[in-house]
């Protein structure tokens, strides 16, 4: 089963599903259509503040010919960028209801639509007749996306915060304890904005009754309780459930009608996964005239990705080769007097198109350990060395493979590699992961399920290399950044 938090929160959030049964809570509808309209409120201000923000500092630091322009005229140009921020995050999807994975799609929304809100401003504005100053709009281009991505940040903390005290929230019954199962909890929790919020699994194994089920997790804080199936009306109304979800792919026809009917019965809604055999693939659904077919491709980045991308690796490597040059020597010296055996630990992987590449990394076990050993879990595991335990914790071991990214053998972002061994037993699903380069950080680095290997989660590795993008690179690099420094 292989279905990812992005794929399945779209599901529950974009009426993908069946749905049957009326609203128990009117409140719910009100209080999304308020996230909504706050969300347009504080785009459209964000875009307007930044335009405001930039003239002034454009007009204080004297950049340019330091020209002083009619407030009114300032006025408008931000009204016009408040606009366009608004409308371009409404025609990308921002006010859907949904979560995008990790909100690394937030991230990439922040970075990616000033730009296309100031290239529409150049026109907008001859148009109008009013000109404006390409200092202030420079500025802008670094104020906006850094405002929008603290606004988001900031909104998403507070939705959680309000769904935390019982706004807005419907109670979700799962329907199967199962790995989709799981993976439904797991997005759903780690995903307020939907307001939907797991308080039971039903199951018809009698052995997993009574158990708890923990969301994908490091710190596993929150799980649920699994009740003994089959799925019934006074079961149902006894959990106050508002929306069941069959996390049950392969449910047969005859025990379908049946729960969905159970359902209705307790006047709540019903959401399902789709088949997994179409959900495998890169497909894309389309609506014609009320009659949805779904078609199937391969994925495909705009044709400047490739040289936007190494162009981003040789310049971020490069800076990163500088900033980090004393802590680089300093690591080298530590692992050298920690225990005895080289500083780096060269491993062969397996790259692009299948391609083997010398991988390096700062050694953090014992010379002893096999070369092609599984990896360790625990920080405790007697493997590690002393100061292996805090370079592994802090992700400080990966930073030699710079040079790899340097040499074009990896990239800054993208799907892991693997060893030749693992990937030797691939199948033609995990084979996919092969189509792109190698990265030193990623989705699955920065997601819960970095706690399981990387061949039996691939979802995060697929939905980079369909949706891959320069400012999703960027994205990813950000939250990489503040994931290191939590020290995750």
């Amino acid at each position: 089963m292989g279905y990812s938090e992005p794929a399945i929160a779209s599901i529950l959030s974009n009426d993908l599903s069946a749905v049957v049964g009326s609203r128990r809570e009117a409140s719910g509808k009100y209080f999304r259509k308020a996230v909504t309209c706050t969300e347009v409120a504080a785009d459209f201000m964000t875009g307007a503040a930044s335009i405001c923000a930039a003239y002034y500092l454009y007009f204080s630091l004297q950049i340019g010919r330091h020209l002083l322009y009619p407030i009114q005229q300032v006025a408008a140009v931000a009204f016009v960028v408040g606009m366009l921020i608004a409308l371009l995050m409404g025609w990308d999807g921002a006010y859907r209801g949904g979560i995008s994975l990790l909100r690394i799609r937030e991230t990439d929304r922040a970075l990616r639509i000033p730009w296309q809100a100031l290239l529409l401003l150049l026109p907008v504005t001859f148009f109008l007749g009013r000109t404006f100053s390409r200092g202030a709009l420079v500025l802008a281009l670094v104020i906006l996306p850094i405002l929008l991505i603290v606004q988001k940040q900031s909104l998403f903390f507070a939705i959680r915060l309000l769904h935390g005290k019982g706004y807005g929230v419907r109670r979700v019954v799962i329907y199967g304890g199962g790995y989709t199962g799981r993976r439904v909890l797991s997005a759903l929790l780690q995903s307020p904005k939907l307001g939907l919020s797991p308080v039971a699994i039903i199951d018809d194994n009698p052995e997993l009754n009574g158990k708890r089920i923990f969301e994908l997790s490091y710190r596993r804080h929150r799980s649920v309780s699994v009740q003994h199936g089959p799925v019934t009306r006074e079961l149902l109304k006894s959990l106050q459930c508002d929306l069941l979800v069959i996390a049950i792919p392969s449910l047969t026809r005859e025990k379908f009608p049946a729960t969905v009917q159970a359902a209705a019965e307790a006047s709540a809604e019903v959401a399902f996964l789709p088949d997994q055999a179409v959900s495998d693939l890169w497909a894309e659904s389309i609506d014609i005239d009320g009659l949805l077919l779904t078609s199937v491709g391969s994925p495909t980045a705009a044709w400047y990705y490739d040289i936007t991308k190494r162009a981003l690796d040789i310049l971020g490597s490069s800076i990163l080769l500088f900033l980090l040059s004393f802590v680089l020597v300093a690591i080298s010296l530590l692992v050298r007097l920690d225990s005895p055996g080289p500083v780096f630990f060269v491993q062969e992987r397996v790259g692009k198109k299948g391609r083997l590449f010398k991988m390096y990394k700062f050694r953090s076990m014992h010379t002893d350990v096999p070369k092609y050993g599984v990896s360790p879990t625990e920080s405790r595991d007697r493997r590690i060395t002393r100061v292996g335990r805090f370079l592994r914790r802090t992700s400080l071991d990966e930073i030699p493979q710079i040079f790899n990214v340097i040499k074009g053998d990896m990239s800054l972002v993208g799907p892991r590699p693997e060893m030749p061994f693992i990937v030797a037993r691939y199948d033609p699903r995990q084979r996919q992961r092969l189509q792109v380069l190698p990265g030193i950080t990623g989705l699955w680095q920065l997601s819960a399920d970095r706690a399981f290997h990387i061949h039996e989660n691939i979802q995060y590795d697929l939905y980079y290399i369909k949706n891959r993008s320069f400012f999703m690179d960027l994205a990813v690099l950000i939250h990489t950044a503040f994931f290191a420094m939590r020290g995750v």
